[in-house]
């Protein structure tokens, strides 16, 4: 397979992709005592409120400690990263990765199956999550060990040269700046969504699982509402080889269980019950690592008046899928791509919601 060898000069032509092959198509919580924190990394990590404002801010201290730190930006050159402009400085733009590993001295070989850009306006007013797919074809830049340096699935970075490339490919494709990284382990995934007792979700259409090696024990899923434990939800999360749309399928499920964990999370029975509370804050901070940089404390203190339906899922707009050589690929829409993440990178949330209605 030949690659391409020319790329576009940073921050002046982000979003450079190959020219494609023509595509084939493809609640508001309750009030409570307590008021909800929101950290934009599939989860509500604390709750805090009212009398319980110093106990609990020294028992999230204790867990913010104890959270797994990744060199995300070591390795990031900052000449070639995008500047920030004056009126968008006070935003936030988070990266979210979900792996089958949250080792970075591991990701050699590994992929990340979730990528998402989340956008926290300067007013915190609402978050802006967008799903991009893992098989998007952009520019990957060369990484310190001269892997990479050419054009790929956006998600060989990782494999390539970790969270730093990830960040550097993601910084190139949308020119926007991210501040901040979070890591999803899937492993741990399942234990929050245990911790919470399970999730709601509405199947939009029945499937049976490919996961398993052994055809008979494959879950299968009916349409329609009902309860999913962590193994179901993370199955349910992870499919996408049962669905003619492949990709975009996960990426509804995967925005489906974001929303679930947050609204199960956000419920009367996680906030009446101590030992559930602490159970789920400590699966989640089992779960995820964070950059070296970020303040969950001070993160959570600013999302504090946050609610689950001020939370918008999009998607990475594209043209479908293609063939690039012997590989099938996700191509970027160009155009609005290009469209959406200036909005981002400019801090337009009107403008945002009008080019990607919600999820």
């Amino acid at each position: 397979m030949q690659y391409r060898q020319e790329y576009a000069e940073p921050e002046t032509q982000f979003l450079d992709v190959p020219s494609p092959p023509e595509p084939t198509e493809p609640t508001r919580p309750r009030r409570r005592r307590w008021r909800k924190i929101a950290l934009i990394t599939f989860v509500v990590l604390a709750l805090l409120g009212g009398g319980g404002m110093v106990a609990g801010g020294l028992y999230f201290r204790s867990v913010n400690s104890g959270i797994e730190r990744v060199d995300a930006f070591g390795d990031v050159p900052e000449a070639e990263r995008p500047q920030v402009i004056e009126k968008a400085k006070d935003a936030m733009n988070i990266l979210i990765l979900g792996s089958d590993t949250r080792d970075p001295e591991n990701s050699g070989g590994s992929r990340t199956d979730t990528i998402i850009l989340a956008h926290l306006p300067n007013d915190r007013s609402s978050a802006q999550l967008i799903s991009i797919p893992r098989d998007t074809w952009v520019s990957v830049p060369q990484s310190k060990t001269g892997r990479g340096g050419r054009d790929a699935k956006i998600n060989a970075a990782y494999a390539w040269g970790g969270v730093p490339l990830m960040v550097q490919t993601l910084e190139k494709f949308t020119g926007v700046r991210i501040d901040h990284v979070t890591m999803v382990d899937f492993a741990g995934f399942k234990d929050i969504v245990d911790a919470l007792g399970g999730i709601e979700v509405t199947v939009e259409k029945g499937f049976t699982s490919t996961h398993s090696l052994n055809p008979d024990s494959r879950r299968t899923f009916e349409a329609g509402r009902q309860t999913f434990d962590g193994a179901a939800a993370l199955d349910y999360a992870r499919e996408r080889y049962a669905f003619a749309d492949g990709d975009f399928a996960r990426i509804r499920h995967q925005q489906q269980v974001i929303k679930a964990i947050l609204d199960k999370a956000a419920s009367g029975g996680t906030l009446a019950s101590p030992a559930k509370l602490n159970s789920f804050v400590r699966a989640t901070t089992n779960a995820v690592a964070v950059d070296k940089s970020m303040s969950l404390v001070n993160l959570a203190m600013e999302l504090r008046h946050l609610r689950s339906d001020q939370l918008g899922f999009y998607t990475c707009p594209t043209k479908g899928t293609g063939m690039i050589g012997t590989e099938s690929v996700v191509l970027a829409d160009t155009a609005k791509a290009r469209a959406l993440f200036d909005a981002v990178r400019r801090d337009s949330v009107d403008e945002i919601t009008s080019i990607q209605p919600r999820s």
